[in-house]
């Protein structure tokens, strides 16, 4: 997998509103290769959504702004594109799934209604051809009765036919690049594991390209390739998950891994990262971690670290790491 389908350079998105700037993007670069499963994880407020929303060119305007970078796709500058030219990529070449299907399937509508607009939308094909299509996408993401499916609304279904139903939706126009936006959210843990086990059939048969947006380890290490940590709007750790797993750098990832749960030690009290996320802006100089983190100097406080590469795909953004980077440099 040599290919990059989508390639960021150097994104940031801001909002202004009344009570000031909030840079949500800071500087964001990471890319997808053809074919990959990428993860970006962090807790809420991190900016993983408003990185995804960018892309589909979804940022609501005003307040939001892409201030600067690129985003590109299969080699081509997404932010120089018209409206119209997006609508046509949206749906087609890049698809999205929100985190909640109810809030995004209109209640109006049947299931068929929605699927076969958006087939016609990008296809020059006879409704019942279109409608031929629907139901053989209902079918590809394990809908029992597909052709009865069709004519139901969304109310009518389970939270895990939803999220199918979204899926199908997403891939019905053979897209060449997925986004998950928590795909698994307020689901449960049976229905969570149906959909991820589709999400990497699809990826494996398709070879679509997937970026899963999440907070939850557990997603990331079933079925991600490679892994972005997200904290205040900027990328401090990047890498493969067996990488990422087994030797976390950064402070911030590693009080993520150590928050997981861990059914061998019932006994101990779950471990928290001290602290809540600062709020985008509020912090004018030095890392952004540095107030909740255990390892943090003087330095810290001061100065941004660069992103530090430390071989083998690995990057961290860490002063502790400096060193590491002159010596793979060597």
């Amino acid at each position: 997998m040599t290919d990059k389908v989508l390639s960021l350079e150097n994104l940031k998105t801001t909002f202004y509103t009344d009570e000031g700037t909030i840079p949500a993007v800071n500087d964001v670069s990471f890319h997808i290769n053809k074919g990959e499963i990428l993860g970006v994880v962090g807790e809420s407020g991190c900016g993983k959504s408003v990185t995804s929303l960018s892309i589909m060119g979804l940022v609501q305007s005003p307040p939001g702004k892409i201030d600067g970078g690129k985003i590109l796709f299969n080699g081509k500058d997404l932010l120089e594109k018209t409206e119209k030219e997006m609508r046509e990529i949206r749906g087609n070449e890049i698809s999205m799934i929100f985190q909640e299907p109810m809030t995004s399937l209109n209640p109006v509508y049947t299931i068929g209604n929605q699927l076969i607009e958006s087939i016609l939308l990008h296809n020059k094909w006879s409704k019942k051809k279109a409608k031929e299509r629907a139901i053989e996408v209902l079918e590809l993401v394990g809908l029992p009765r597909a052709n009865e499916l069709i004519n139901e609304y969304p109310h009518q279904l389970s939270g895990g036919m939803r999220q199918r139903v979204m899926i199908a939706m997403s891939m019905v126009c053979n897209p060449n690049l997925l986004i998950a936006d928590e795909p698994t959210t307020a689901l449960d843990v049976t229905i969570q594991k149906q959909i991820l086990q589709l999400m990497k059939k699809l990826n494996k048969d398709f070879g679509t390209a997937i970026l899963m947006v999440t907070h939850d380890l557990g997603v990331v290490a079933e079925v991600c390739d490679r892994i972005v940590v997200m904290y205040s709007g900027k990328i401090v750790e990047e890498g493969s998950v067996k990488t990422i797993f087994n030797s976390p750098k950064h402070p911030y990832t590693k009080g993520l891994l150590k928050s997981v749960p861990d059914i061998r030690k019932k006994s101990e009290r779950l471990y928290s990262i001290k602290g809540n996320v600062p709020k985008p802006g509020s912090i004018k100089k030095g890392c952004a971690f540095a107030g909740r983190c255990e390892h943090a100097f003087e330095r810290c406080f001061e100065e941004t670290p660069e992103h530090f590469n430390l071989g083998s795909g690995q990057c961290v953004r860490c002063f502790l790491y400096e060193e590491e980077e002159a010596g793979v440099a060597k």
